[in-house]
């Protein structure tokens, strides 16, 4: 008999999508980790407590390699090549070292300028009319130019590698997102062979160029970084926009003092966790993980939103407040596989909020905030449009 999910475990009538945190928060009053089952992956062990996650993503035992799972039969794990995601040290170490360089905090700062014109460009197009989409016309193309930029992928591609990306991290269905997985990896694999061919100083060209990979690797890289290094950015802008707009007494602590916008962000990224879960991790052998026996071959779930909900960290942690010290929240993860993009996450974010509030002084929501809907998936969690007032 296979577990419940976590709509089976909501109350009856209950938007997940909208509100998961109550449903999360109820498990963990319950105890640290609970057996649940995900749609297309099976039961797993979800740890929904701040230490209970801090715990699992430093424990060696459990692996982000898919062939530890009892159930794995082939490497259709590996969505698009091999890359440091689904991967463990020493292959992980290897492969994070080859790109580690260009996302340093001082790499990052050297960035900004280019990222403050992008915004500024997309600021300088009137809306007609003066109610817009904030995610379609700003959230979204400043994160994806961002990265296109620093991969090397040409504008005109830019909006079928968006619609693929997106079918991945929240599939429509199995077989879209299979073709739309074939079609990336075949886009990708065309792109690095002609950097390879005519090399033009971007990363990716550096990454065909380099003799440490190999053409699987130098694929799975691309496909990290060119979804994790926009989607997930995509979701912090809009949710922070969100989370403003809906707490006005917040937002007027911001405009009286910009220099809040970094503490703006950070509980953000508490608050809403972009990455709702970590990947799965599968256990190399027979652990306990916060009191619980878990079995070779088990698959574990961490929820990083529950895990910067926990209270036992942050006190009222249902409340969004720009004046508390979110230091620990998970939003990044933690341990090995911590998020290599987040200084760059983190820029983009302050930039679009800075840019977007010092433009329009009279934001305001275009829309019931009940009536907004959000994208979720396994990993991922995002308004899917976030109507505003640009004034």
């Amino acid at each position: 008999m296979r577990a419940p999910t976590l709509e089976e475990l909501a109350p009856r009538g209950h938007d997940l999508a909208h509100d998961p945190c109550s449903v999360l928060a109820d498990l963990r009053r319950k105890g640290p980790v609970h057996r649940v089952h995900v749609p297309g992956s099976g039961d797993v062990w979800l740890v929904v407590t701040r230490e209970g996650v801090r715990s699992a993503l430093t424990d060696p035992r459990l692996r982000n390699d898919i062939r530890h799972s009892a159930t794995w039969e082939t490497d259709g794990g590996h969505a698009v090549g091999r890359n440091m995601l689904q991967s463990d040290p020493p292959h992980h170490t290897r492969l994070r070292n080859l790109v580690a360089g260009r996302f340093t905090p001082g790499r990052i700062a050297a960035l900004r300028p280019g990222i403050e014109a992008v915004a500024r460009d997309l600021l300088a197009r009137p809306p007609r009319p003066d109610t817009a989409d904030l995610v379609s016309a700003y959230a979204l193309p400043l994160p994806v130019t961002v990265i296109c930029d620093l991969l090397g992928v040409p504008v005109t591609d830019r909006a079928d590698f968006h619609t693929w990306s997106n079918e991945l991290v929240v599939p429509t269905d199995e077989a879209t997102a299979a073709a739309s997985s074939a079609a990336l990896a075949g886009y990708l694999t065309g792109l690095i062979a002609e950097k390879a061919r005519t090399p033009d100083g971007t990363l990716l060209a550096a990454l065909a160029a380099d003799a440490r990979t190999d053409a699987e690797e130098v694929l799975g890289m691309a496909f990290l970084l060119l979804v994790a290094g926009h989607e997930t950015t995509v979701d912090l802008i809009s949710a922070t926009v969100h989370s403003l707009l809906t707490h006005p007494d917040q937002l007027a602590l911001l405009r009286a003092d910009p220099a809040l916008t970094g503490a703006a962000i950070e509980e953000s990224l508490r608050f809403n966790s972009p990455v709702h879960s970590g990947a799965f991790r599968f256990a190399a052998e027979p652990l306990e993980l916060a009191g619980t026996r878990v079995a070779a071959g088990d698959a574990v779930l961490v929820s990083l939103a529950a895990a910067s909900r926990d209270p036992l960290a942050f006190p009222d942690p249902d409340r969004f407040d720009l004046t508390r010290s979110p230091k620990g929240h998970l939003a990044f993860g933690h341990g090995i596989h911590h998020c290599l993009g987040a200084p760059l996450a983190r820029t983009e974010a302050a930039v679009a909020l800075r840019l977007l509030l010092d433009r329009y002084p009279g934001l305001a929501l275009a829309a019931d905030p009940a009536a907004l809907t959000w994208r979720t998936s396994t990993l991922l969690r995002g308004l899917t449009a976030l109507p505003v007032q640009l004034r």
